[in-house]
């Protein structure tokens, strides 16, 4: 497992945007994505410009089934 960067809850999305999901809606600061084809949503925090702590960076990747390697090519 190659190491994540730290980044904001805005270059996830963009990110997860360019992997083909797409948000359904927003409540607050959350941010939910989904994938055609796919019933699981991806839930992202977003406070501004501030990072993600690495433990929820690691569990939007879980939502969204993809490997850090394949997350940072997407950066």
């Amino acid at each position: 497992m190659s190491r994540l960067p730290r980044i904001s809850g805005k270059r996830v999305l963009r990110a997860l945007e360019q992997a083909g999901f797409e948000q359904t809606h927003v409540r607050g600061s959350h941010h939910y994505l989904r994938k055609a084809g796919r019933d699981a949503l991806v839930v992202v925090p977003v406070h501004g410009n501030r990072d993600l702590p690495l433990g929820t960076l690691r569990a939007i990747l879980r939502q969204a089934e993809l490997t850090s390697e394949e997350f940072t090519a997407l950066l």
